[in-house]
C-alpha cells in the first residue's frame, strides 16, 4: 500500500493554505511535514534536492516530487479526485482554461501583492504598510468581482481548485485591505460561501490566523517604539 502523499509546508503561508484546501475537499489525508522558512530550511542541501527553487510547499507523492500551490492543486486533483467527478479540475478543455486563467491571476496578481505587504514586515523589520500597497492590492479584487458574475464561483456554479487557491489568497489579503461590499458585493458572498464549508477553518482560517497575528502583532510592537 502507499503511504500518504508527504507535503511540506507552513500553516500561515496562503499557497500551503490553497493545498490543504484542495486535499480537504478530495478527502485526502496528507503526511504534513513543517519547514521553517525562517530559519532557512528551505535552503537546505536535502530540500533544494526536492525544489530548486527553495519555495513551499512542495509535495512527494511516493517519489513523485511537484512543486509550486497551483500545480499541486492541480496534480491532486487530477490523480485523486473520485471516479467520474471531475468538478475541482473540470477535464473538458474550456473549462480547464478558465480554471487555469484564475490560477494564473492568483499567482500573477493576488498573492503577490500580498507578498509585497506582508514579507518587508516579517524580514526586513518594515513597520508601517504603505497605503500604496494596500490600494494595489485593492485593485486586484475587480478582476474577481467580473468572474463572478457567471455564477457562485469562479468559474461558473461549481467549485474548482481556482476557489480554493484564490480564497487563501483573499482571505489573507482582506485582513490588510478591506474588501468594499458596495464595489464588490459579488466577491463578499463568494467569500462567505467558502467559508461556509466544512473544512475551511481547520484547512485555512486557523493558518491564517497565525499569519495575521504575526504581521499585526509586530505592526503595533515596532509602533510603539
Amino acid at each position: 500500500m502507499s503511504a500518504k502523499p508527504i507535503l511540506y509546508y507552513a500553516p500561515r503561508s496562503p499557497p500551503c493554505r490553497a493545498v490543504l484546501l484542495t486535499a480537504a475537499a478530495l478527502g485526502l489525508e496528507l503526511d504534513l511535514r513543517l519547514v521553517n522558512v525562517k530559519g532557512g530550511e528551505h535552503k537546505s542541501a536535502e530540500f533544494l534536492k526536492l525544489n530548486a527553487q527553495h519555495t513551499i510547499p512542495v509535495l512527494d507523492d511516493n517519489g513523485t516530487i511537484v512543486s509550486d500551490s497551483h500545480i499541486i492543486c492541480a496534480y491532486l486533483a487530477d490523480k485523486y479526485a473520485p471516479a467520474g467527478d471531475d468538478s475541482l479540475y473540470p477535464k473538458d478543455a474550456e473549462q480547464r482554461r478558465l480554471v487555469d486563467a484564475r490560477l494564473y491571476y492568483d499567482c500573477g496578481h493576488l498573492f503577490p501583492r500580498i507578498r509585497f505587504i506582508v514579507e518587508p514586515v516579517i524580514y526586513f523589520g518594515v513597520g508601517e504598510v504603505p497605503a500604496d500597497r494596500v490600494a494595489y492590492l485593492q485593485k486586484a479584487y475587480d478582476g474577481l468581482e467580473h468572474c463572478l458574475a457567471g455564477g457562485d464561483y469562479l468559474v461558473g456554479d461549481k467549485l474548482t481548485i481556482a476557489d480554493l487557491s484564490c480564497i487563501a489568497s483573499v482571505s489573507t489579503a482582506e485582513a490588510f485591505a478591506p474588501i468594499d461590499p458596495e464595489q464588490f458585493p459579488r466577491l463578499v458572498e463568494w467569500v462567505k460561501r467558502i467559508q461556509a464549508l466544512p473544512y475551511y477553518q481547520k484547512n485555512n482560517q486557523e493558518g491564517l490566523d497565525m499569519l495575521v497575528g504575526l504581521v499585526k502583532g509586530l505592526l503595533a510592537e515596532r509602533q510603539q517604539k
